[in-house]
């Protein structure tokens, strides 16, 4: 299994800090246009990190992030919806603004 499936599937089971550790791996060696891409998921698993720590203002940044890199690979890139991250990610990023929890993201639909 790759850093990137280990990556996705830790993101999808919750385990967002070691979901942006295994991204992160598969990030480092990255040089052409994919690097955004994964980037973009990193901030994803950052943002649902912080915001499992209530810190909604981490956890909005992070998500602001994660969606401008991610708008350069819709509608699906490697797998993932990126169309559906993208709209989900951005009433993740609402709810984050005002302060509230959204509910979990899976980054591959069941």
């Amino acid at each position: 299994m790759t850093s990137f499936d280990r990556g996705v599937e830790l993101f999808d089971a919750g385990e967002y800090f070691e979901s942006h550790e295994a991204l992160e791996a598969e990030w480092t060696g990255e040089r052409g246009p994919r690097r955004m891409f994964l980037q973009a998921l990193i901030h994803f698993a950052v943002a649902f990190h912080h915001q499992s720590q209530g810190n909604f203002a981490g956890a909005e940044l992070q998500m602001d992030k994660a969606l401008r890199k991610l708008a350069g690979y819709l509608p699906e890139y490697e797998g993932i919806e990126t169309g559906r991250l993208y709209k989900e990610g951005q009433a993740a990023l609402s709810l984050a603004a005002s302060g509230a929890a959204s509910p979990p993201l899976r980054f591959r639909a069941m």
